[in-house]
């Protein structure tokens, strides 16, 4: 009896180990991909907000680092982005009865060049955008605009991420 016991607790352990094998915890499939190379994202928006650049770049580059098991690398990459951000445009969304906003729009827009050089059919050049709102009352500056930044920067670079190695 103890033996039919272990015996199954065995095939039991071995079956999930064996299924968990297949499936990655970051969603990422990099497939025999072993390097990234992620150049800097210049502003070339008609409004320049300094710290821009910089931050979509090194967010975008800590995402790949922290998700994939991909090396990151200057040049050469087996995975390659490159592009611009194209536009930081700030808008009214919606007035108040004395027709002045009621609240302000940040939107920004990202042009990414995507080349997988392993699989040449995965590579692709698209814009990625998102926004965030804000009362017309505040200031774009500050913890508005780091707060702005971290919404529209972790959902753009997050939907880079699926368009090029999660595929969704």
């Amino acid at each position: 009896m103890r033996k039919l016991l272990y015996t199954s607790l065995s095939f039991i352990l071995l079956i999930t180990f064996i299924g968990c094998g297949a499936y990655s915890f970051t969603g990422g499939n990099t497939g025999n991909a072993k390097t990234i190379q992620i150049d800097f994202f210049p502003n070339q928006a008609p409004i320049i907000e300094p710290t821009l650049s910089k931050r979509f770049t090194q967010d975008l580059r800590d995402l790949f680092t922290r998700q994939t098991n991909l090396a990151l690398v200057r040049v050469g990459g087996q995975l390659h982005f490159e592009g611009e951000i194209t536009d930081y445009r700030i808008s009214p969304m919606s007035a108040t009865a004395n027709q002045t906003a009621a609240q302000n729009r940040l939107t920004i827009v990202v042009n990414v060049r995507f080349t997988n050089n392993l699989e040449e059919k995965d590579s692709f050049e698209k814009q990625f955008t998102f926004y965030d709102d804000y009362g017309a009352s505040e200031q774009l500056i500050g913890n508005v605009l780091d707060n702005a930044l971290k919404k529209i920067l972790e959902r753009i670079t997050q939907d880079i991420f699926n368009e090029s190695v999660a595929k969704w």
